[in-house]
């Protein structure tokens, strides 16, 4: 039953990776035919650091929301299992409060460039 619930639970996270890897890919706007060249971007340096704390970002989230699904699918599979069902607790507990730092560090981030910009701020 135990190596039963383990291919379960690997299953369901490749699963939860493969869905997670496509639909970041499906919100990447790559142009494969610029990176042919490999010249250098026509893009200021303050845009280059902008893609790549985008991207950054959609790494974070894709992550942080993976491993809350991970630890679900662990609470939904522990079948009664105690320490299985504390395990799973505590990591959901640990990917809320990433996300909860991660969120923060992007707001400080933006309030600071708003402070330093002398701008309004701009919606989302």
């Amino acid at each position: 039953m135990e190596k039963r619930r383990k291919i379960i639970l690997r299953g369901a996270v490749l699963v939860s990776f493969l869905l997670f890897l496509g639909l970041a890919k499906a919100n990447a706007k790559w142009n494969v035919k610029s990176l042919d060249s490999f010249k250098l971007p026509g893009a200021t340096v303050s845009q280059i650091i902008t893609n790549i704390v985008a991207w950054l970002l959609t790494a974070f989230w894709v992550i942080s929301v993976g491993a809350f699904v991970v630890s679900g699918i662990m609470y939904l599979v522990s079948a009664g299992n105690d320490e299985m069902i504390t395990k799973a607790k505590k990591y959901m507990l640990y990917s809320i409060v990433g996300v909860i730092v991660g969120l923060s560090g992007y707001v400080i981030i933006q309030a600071a460039d708003l402070m330093l910009s002398a701008t309004s701020p701009t919606p989302f």
